[in-house]
């Protein structure tokens, strides 16, 4: 299956740049382009993408807003497309706002391009793309965040009694930015069924992505420390 790419970037030199990288990646494909977040939401109805490489700090509607309204108040038909946003800092406050409107991950813009075509895969996926390193950082950040920069995000329920223990277990190690294979390995199951109960997970808990599922979990008191902390 071929992933199709929409790249939005109001620098003309970058989504030709992003472009050749991507079209020289098997599975992948550019299936369009927009200048900013206006054009972006516009063609992703359009075109329906798998992902939307979104940059954030764009002139006009921003990426933030774009990722929104594409997540949220998406008025396409078929399922909604995945948003990776793209920064140059992974300190971005504006990004994390992205991540809280509902885009599956970030990517730096000085990442390889194999990691660039790695993360288009995952998030294709429905995995988000958090480096295990700034997980924790991530979720200290947005959790700081002014609340004018934030979507609403979903509470905590009073209890976990919707998951099961295995789910937990999952939901732990979704929190600490372990993609799928990682998992699998961590607790001895295929891929193939983990990748089955993180989204029973995501359904039960009512959330959209793992970003947000590792916030909740964090608001939960379930996340522990963080990679590199006692």
């Amino acid at each position: 299956m071929t992933v199709g790419v929409l790249v939005v970037d109001d620098q003309e030199i970058v989504r030709t740049a992003l472009r050749l990288v991507i079209e020289r990646r098997e599975g992948l494909s550019v299936v369009g382009e927009a200048a900013d977040g206006e054009q972006a939401v516009a063609r992703a109805v359009a075109l329906r993408p798998d992902v939307v490489l979104m940059d954030v700090r764009m002139p006009g509607t921003t990426g933030v807003e774009a990722t929104r309204r594409i997540v949220q108040d998406w008025p396409g038909p078929g399922p909604v497309p995945r948003v990776l946003v793209l920064t140059t800092f992974d300190l971005d406050e504006y990004v994390h706002a992205a991540l809280r409107a509902g885009a599956v991950g970030f990517l730096l813009k000085n990442s390889r391009p194999d990691q660039l075509a790695e993360a288009l895969r995952a998030a294709a996926d429905g995995e988000s793309v958090l480096a295990p390193s700034v997980t924790r950082r991530l979720i200290d950040t947005v959790t700081a965040l002014p609340p004018a920069l934030l979507a609403p995000a979903p509470a905590p329920a009073p209890d976990l009694g919707l998951l099961t223990e295995r789910e937990i277990q999952v939901l732990v190690l979704v929190a600490r930015g372990l993609s799928n294979a990682r998992i699998a390995s961590e607790l001895g199951l295929s891929e193939a069924t983990v990748k089955s109960r993180v989204n029973r997970v995501l359904t039960r808990l009512g959330l959209e992505n793992r970003v947000q599922a590792a916030l909740f979990a964090h608001r939960a008191g379930l996340a522990g420390p963080g990679p590199g902390r006692p």
